[in-house]
């Protein structure tokens, strides 16, 4: 079937530009620039790679819409399955995320003027600028911590969207429920045990690949929602 008359499919493409586009400002851009507990070095590999940090505001800009799109997608797939639990997803997975993005967006442009140094903040020496800059850094990515409980909760009715549909693998809908309570669990560890956050984050390494699997497998295989009467007398996919 073509992708346009395959809404899975339709949904797989989306998401697979979601992942592709979320390493840059979440994984390279961190590796590459940001020297832990060092404003100084911090500021100055920023200012030395300003088109790389513009590159990562660019993706959460991309990520943003990328994710609206999507969950409207998965609304347009699941909605036939329970209309209550698509609409759950466009907010946890959607709406509120994009939202969180484009907040995300305003800490780094903060970072990004004061690693630049404009005039009216001459009133700030460039030390001060400096551990500024690494202040809003941080603020970015305790939001990423929190955001984890957003990325684990549109998870759960996806998960039993996925279960009850019949026209897609429930060992799928099984792994998207773990996936979700481990981004909850990785959420919670991160601001009560921020000790633990890494060691958590390894433990949970195969359960956070429901997600791609998922993705994989919307991409190549698609789904189709079941016609009312099909529904009724097809069986349970295993």
């Amino acid at each position: 079937m073509r992708s346009t008359n395959n809404p899975g499919r339709v949904a797989g493409f989306l998401y697979l530009l979601l992942v592709l586009g979320g390493p840059l400002r979440l994984v390279y851009i961190p590796s590459k620039l940001f020297v832990h507990g060092n404003a100084t070095a911090t500021a100055a590999n920023i200012a030395a790679h300003e088109w790389l940090f513009r590159l990562g505001i660019v993706s959460d800009l991309f990520g943003a819409v990328v994710l609206i799109f999507l969950s409207l997608a998965f609304y347009r797939l699941f909605k036939g399955v329970d209309q209550y639990l698509a609409v759950l997803v466009v907010i946890l997975g959607g709406v509120m995320p994009a939202l969180i993005y484009f907040v995300g967006v305003v800490s780094d442009a903060a970072a990004l003027m004061l690693v630049r140094g404009a005039d009216f903040l001459s009133v700030f020496d460039k030390p001060q600028r400096d551990a500024l800059a690494m202040l809003f850094l941080r603020l970015r990515d305790q939001q990423n911590t929190a955001a984890e409980i957003l990325w684990g909760l549109w998870l759960l009715p996806l998960a039993i969207l996925v279960y009850r549909s019949r026209f897609l693998p429930r060992f799928l809908g099984v792994w998207l429920a773990i996936n979700g309570f481990a981004y909850v669990l990785l959420s919670l560890t991160g601001e009560l045990l921020p000790q633990y956050q890494n060691k958590m984050f390894l433990i949970s390494q195969p359960a956070l690949f429901a997600e791609v699997a998922f993705m994989l497998w919307l991409v190549i295989k698609g789904a189709q929602p079941l016609v009312p009467a099909l529904a009724a007398s097809s069986p349970l996919v295993a």
